[in-house]
């Protein structure tokens, strides 16, 4: 199928995960509830009641999105980590700090650990690592991601919605145990790439 073609768009467009979820979420309310019987009103009831958890997930999600964006656009991003790899720490503990903070500052650990590795490699290249050290490094960049999840984290809410634990409880278990694992995991890509080198 040559690409630019009607059906190659077509295709394009309904593979995409959005399209496929939607579209398949439709089919299976009308082949799991209505085509069984089931009155509109009890279908549109138990979406309802399936979206009301998601909902301020979807709200954090969201402004944790708008936010990273806004650091990207201002260049807030670039200078924190010109400030950071200008400190003269050693570049595994800058891996961890840099994740660190912008997983702090924004919540989602996906856009930390993509961020961080945006900001530092520029000075990573210029230093010839192996890739030994390099996956030592993405250790550290990956504990720095994970680490004091709190209210701007679908990740908290999503375990508070779904455990009925409060905000309080939340951080006193949530975030504890991603503060630990991510510490833990970037005290041993640091370990590693000390012996590495």
């Amino acid at each position: 199928m040559p690409e630019g073609s009607t059906a190659y768009e077509w295709f394009e467009f309904i593979g995409h995960p959005f399209t496929a979820i939607l579209v398949a979420c439709l089919v299976a309310i009308y082949g799991l509830a209505m085509r069984q019987g089931m009155a509109k009103d009890r279908v549109m009831e138990i979406c309802g009641h399936a979206l009301q958890p998601a909902g301020i997930i979807l709200l954090v999600i969201g402004a944790g999105g708008v936010f990273k964006q806004v650091l990207v656009d201002s260049g807030v991003g670039p200078a924190l980590g010109s400030a950071l790899t200008g400190m003269g720490l050693p570049i595994a503990v800058t891996c961890f700090v840099l994740a660190a903070a912008v997983r702090i500052i924004q919540g989602s650990a996906t856009v930390a650990c993509l961020t961080a590795v945006g900001l530092v490699m520029p000075v990573i290249e210029q230093l010839n690592y192996s890739g030994a050290q390099m996956a030592a490094l993405s250790i550290c960049i990956a504990g720095g991601s994970i680490v004091v999840s709190h209210v701007n984290d679908a990740g908290f809410w999503l375990f508070g919605k779904f455990t009925g634990a409060t905000e309080a409880q939340t951080l006193k278990t949530w975030t504890m145990m991603e503060t630990i694992l991510g510490t833990t995991g970037a005290i041993v890509g640091m370990i590693a790439f000390s012996l590495l080198s």
